[in-house]
This record gives structure tokens, C-alpha cells and sequence, in this order.
């Protein structure tokens, strides 16, 4: 290459590279100025489709000649599908849209607590507007792995089925799944009155719920002192898709606020099935092409963005935790359906509710033999991991006696003991709704069953006896309750506490019952 046509090679470059940044320049200032104006091509069922905004982002409210606001969802080559999360009946073909340069955000602070809240923040509770002036985006990056830390601490729920069998740590995500009518909501309920005096902020997030079950988990939370510490977020079956769709990213965005705070943080999200209804229903709509079950091809990304956000942070970034508890319904107990299986992929193991245990009256439902938690023991106390371990055990080897017997054959005098020891043990884990128990409570019961003081009882007097036992701890052994409750392990000197007043509380029970 002679000199001239080198200097010309240089040139074209250089050519080159100053298109590229008076390009950038350009769009540069359109994104700091915003004065992009559009035009609406067609409309329908909340999904308005608009051409003439280039430069429009992923998730950007959009403003309509009327005022209207609307959230670009879907970003094609030459037009816009945008969805319009209220009413949508003033906008007409040929209306002008005006972009406004924002994302979605939605009010954030303390006095959320207390409230019953649409997904954009609007009261829904009769109270009034609330005034906020901080926002967070309704969609933000999950934490990255080197701000989390291992989840240790527990999240007891007071339900000794779950916090015996399948320990929840803060920070992680616990999927609850099972039929329709199997306990589902009722174990996120309890798990949120629970949460009294200790210190953790509750979102009940509900997705495509009637209004009237909404209002009696608000009626229930309020009745047991949660609503304190509590608020909801509420996208019901009546409200528009776009809401539906919004809701759990509305919540988690309000949750984040608390946990970047520092604070812990409880989200419920009640479920997520009909929120990945309500994303076909949008998708269809957007005319985005259809896969497995007429679900969109990015219906796991749906979930997988929501659910990683639920974190237990260092202490460089805030030291707080997000645990999610996800609900999914099944048919028929099909847990390989499309949905299921995505969100048991994402995350941290399931609480699988039976519904013939549910029929049969065993309540909680939880199967043990299908229900796991990856997290394990780590996020247990000492004394509950003590007798957990063993339960666990004896519960399997109880399923499968259970399975031999009902061959009709005959059976020895160990199994027909194991079978009853089988049995005590599943009735001291019912539980009644809304009735939570402390962790001294749950294990001095477990504790009482493997030792056997339950086995001169009869099977329908177990619940009367476990009444009358924790009574007795709670008026009479408040120490040694609180030296359990902090994470003593029982050995030694308080192994002989416990034996002792086992002993004398049973003495007592027997001679109630007996008179």
C-alpha cells in the first residue's frame, strides 16, 4: 500500500468513526429531551399498538393525548405494543403518544405498612392517597452472587409440619404448591402472623383473587395484630391484565426498598399461575408467537427475574434479606405441568400439599415425602434440628410400614408399635389454621412423641393432649421455653429440665383425662 492510499484508508476511517459518534450524539440528546411523539395504529382488550417512537425503552410509560399512561411491553421493528393498565376507552386511532422517558416506578416507604394497595400504589382500602416522594423501578437486576451471603437464620412459620420438615431460611425462596382448596394461602398466612415481634416487614402480593378472599386475608391479618407490619398488594380477577402482570414486580420493587434498608422481608406471592395466565393473555394479545401451552418462549424468564431478587444480602450492601413464597396451583396433583416445573427449577424446594391427606383430615396436607427444602438444617435453630432429624426418619419408615399393611397381611408386634408411633406422630402435626406455634413448643411436642409419652393416649385424644401441654410450658416453664426459643441445643442440664417437667405434665394430662 503506497503512501496516498494509505492517508485515504485513514480518512475513511476516521470518516467512519465520526458518524458513529455524531450518530450516538443524536440519540444522545432524543433520550435527554423525550420529545419523540407517536401514533396509535390500532387498539384493543388493553393493548394499544403505536408507530413512530424509534428510541423507546422496554417498560416506558408512554403518555396519550388524553393522559392515558401506558407501559411499552413490546418493542418491534417499526411499532410499539403498548398496555394500558386502566381504562383505555378515551384513546382512538390516530391519537398522538408522547414519551416520557421514565420506567415504571412505583411509591415506596414505611407508610405502606398497614395499607391494601393497587400494583401502581393507589389505595384500595378507602384510607387515603398516599403522599410518597420516593419510587423505585417496578423492574431492577437481581443481586449479584458476591453481594449475597449463605441463608443461616431461620423464617419460622409456627407450622411444626414446615419448621420441623421443611425448614424456610431468610433469603431464600420456598415454593408452596398443591391443588385448588389444599391449605395453600392458609400456610402463607400463618407464616406472615408468625412474623409478630420479630422484627420482619410481610407482603401478601394477591394475583387474580377475588376480591372477597382478599378481604378475608385482610379481615384474618388484622384479627391476629399483623396488619402492623403488613400490606398488600392487590391486582384482582376484575382488574385489566396489564395490573395482573405488574402486581409481583410492583411488590417486589416496594419490598427491595426494606431489604436494601437493611430490614427482613417476607413476600407472598398468591400465585403465580394465574400470573403467567395473565403474560399468555398479554402475549397473545401483542401477537408474540405462542410455544408449550400456548405460553410465550420467555415464560420462565417471567418468574426466573422475579423470584432472583429474593436474596439474603452482605452486610456492604445493606445486610437485609427478601424470602419469597411463591404459590402454584396444580391439577390433579400434576406437578409436571409447564408452570410447575419452571418454578421448581427456580427455586430453593417446595412445600407439596396432598390433597388426600388434605381430605383425610391430616391438615396441614404437607407430604413429607415429596416435600424438601435445599436449604436444610443450615437455617435451623440447635434443638429443633435435635429432633427434626429423627422425625424425618421414623416419618419415612412409617410411609413405607404404611404401604406394607395395606396388604391386609398380618403383622408383627414391631410393626403394629411402629405403625402407632407412626400414627401419634402425624397427629402431633396437625395443626389448627391461624394457630402458630413457638419453636419451644414444637419441639418439646416432637420431643414428647419420639420419647413416648404420648403412647398411652388414644389417637383422638393427641390434639387435646398437646393443648393441655403447651398451656402448662407457657404458664409454668416460661424459662426453659426462652432458653429453647434462643437456640439452646437439649443436652445436659437442660435435657434433665425437660425430662423433669415432661414428666410432671403428663402426670397432670393423665389425671385430667382420666377424671
Amino acid at each position: 500500500m503506497n503512501k496516498d492510499e494509505e492517508t485515504l484508508s485513514r480518512e475513511s476511517r476516521f470518516t467512519d468513526v465520526l458518524g458513529k459518534i455524531k450518530s450516538y450524539k443524536k440519540n444522545t440528546d432524543i433520550m435527554q429531551n423525550f420529545e419523540e411523539t407517536g401514533t396509535v395504529l390500532s387498539l384493543g382488550d388493553g393493548i394499544v399498538i403505536v408507530s413512530g417512537l424509534q428510541d423507546c425503552m422496554l417498560n416506558e410509560i408512554l403518555k396519550f393525548s388524553d393522559g392515558t399512561l401506558g407501559i411499552a411491553l413490546n418493542l418491534n421493528k417499526d411499532t410499539v405494543g403498548v398496555v394500558i393498565p386502566g381504562d383505555y376507552l378515551q384513546i382512538t386511532a390516530g391519537s398522538k403518544v408522547k414519551r416520557t422517558g421514565r420506567l415504571l416506578e412505583v411509591p415506596v416507604g414505611e407508610e405502606l405498612l398497614g395499607r391494601v394497595l393497587n400494583p401502581l400504589g393507589r389505595s384500595l382500602d378507602g384510607k387515603a392517597e398516599l403522599e410518597l416522594k420516593e419510587f423505585r423501578n417496578v423492574e431492577s437486576p437481581a443481586p449479584g452472587v458476591m453481594d449475597r451471603k449463605e441463608v443461616k437464620r431461620p423464617m419460622q412459620t409456627g407450622i411444626i409440619a414446615i419448621d420441623a420438615l421443611v425448614p424456610i431460611g431468610r433469603g431464600q425462596r420456598e415454593l408452596i404448591i398443591g391443588d385448588r382448596k389444599t391449605g395453600k394461602t392458609t400456610i402463607a398466612i400463618d407464616t406472615i402472623i408468625n412474623q409478630k415481634d420479630k422484627n420482619v416487614i410481610c407482603i401478601y402480593v394477591a394475583i387474580g383473587q377475588k376480591e372477597s378472599s382478599v378481604k378475608a386475608v385482610y379481615e384474618t391479618l388484622e384479627e391476629n395484630g399483623a396488619m402492623d407490619y403488613t400490606f398488600i398488594v392487590m391486582a384482582a380477577a376484575g382488574d385489566p391484565t396489564a395490573m395482573q402482570y405488574i402486581a409481583p414486580y410492583a411488590a417486589c420493587a416496594m419490598g427491595e426498598y426494606f431489604m436494601y434498608s437493611g430490614r427482613d422481608v417476607l413476600i407472598i406471592y398468591d400465585d403465580l399461575s394465574k400470573h403467567a395466565v395473565a403474560y399468555r393473555e398479554l402475549s397473545l394479545l401483542l401477537r408474540r408467537p405462542p410455544g408449550r401451552e400456548a405460553y410465550p418462549g420467555d415464560v420462565f424468564y417471567l418468574h426466573s427475574r422475579l423470584l432472583e431478587r429474593a436474596a439474603c444480602l452482605n452486610d456492604s450492601v445493606g445486610g437485609g434479606s427478601m424470602t419469597a413464597l411463591p404459590i402454584i396451583e396444580t391439577q390433579y396433583g400434576d406437578v409436571s405441568a409447564y408452570i410447575p416445573t419452571n418454578v421448581i427449577s427456580i427455586t430453593d424446594g417446595q412445600i407439596f400439599l396432598d390433597g388426600d391427606m388434605f381430605k383425610d383430615g391430616q391438615r396441614p396436607a404437607v407430604n413429607a415425602g415429596t416435600s424438601v427444602s435445599r436449604v436444610g438444617g443450615s437455617a435451623q435453630l440447635k434443638p429443633m434440628k435435635q429432633v427434626a432429624g429423627q422425625l424425618r426418619m421414623k416419618l419415612a419408615q412409617y410411609r413405607e410400614l404404611k404401604e406394607f399393611a395395606n396388604f391386609g397381611s398380618d403383622l408383627d408386634a414391631d410393626t403394629t408399635r411402629n405403625l402407632k408411633m407412626g400414627d401419634i406422630l402425624m397427629q402431633t402435626l396437625v395443626q389448627k389454621p391461624h394457630q402458630v406455634f413457638s419453636v419451644a413448643e414444637q419441639v418439646i411436642m416432637i420431643y414428647a412423641a419420639q420419647n413416648k409419652y404420648l403412647d398411652d393416649f388414644e389417637q383422638t385424644e393427641i390434639s387435646t393432649v398437646t393443648k393441655m401441654l403447651r398451656e402448662i410450658l407457657n404458664t409454668e416453664f416460661k424459662e426453659m421455653c426462652q432458653r429453647i426459643n434462643s437456640g439452646e441445643k437439649i443436652v445436659d442440664d437442660l435435657q434433665i429440665e425437660v425430662k423433669s417437667a415432661l414428666d410432671q405434665i403428663f402426670e397432670r394430662i393423665r389425671y385430667q383425662i382420666e377424671n
